[in-house]
């Protein structure tokens, strides 16, 4: 049986600091990020995604920025739109 691999994000806030370390998303592209709610006790409005946050995730053994563009909440599903999709430098490290 395949083991599907558990998808991450690291979230940094001006003025806050680290805002996210490893939060669980269901999906995870260069345009967006969906965290479904569906079926637990989380629910969208208690995740404090905003714009302007920076995001940090590993592709294969490399590190993705991004920016959250906008935040949308819909029904039992988070949507963060992202701008500035960057694939950072080999040694590059977010923490």
């Amino acid at each position: 049986m395949a083991q599907s691999s558990l998808r991450t994000i690291s979230v940094l806030r001006r003025g806050y600091g680290r805002r996210y370390t490893d939060l669980p998303v269901d999906e995870l592209t260069h345009q967006r990020i969906v965290i479904d709610c569906s079926g637990g006790y989380l629910r969208p409005e208690l995740i404090d995604l905003r714009q302007g946050d920076m995001v940090y995730w590993r592709e294969q053994e490399r590190y993705v920025t991004g920016s959250i563009a906008q935040v949308r909440r819909e029904g039992m599903r988070l949507v963060a739109l992202l701008s500035d999709v960057t694939l950072m430098p080999e040694d590059f490290f977010p923490y």
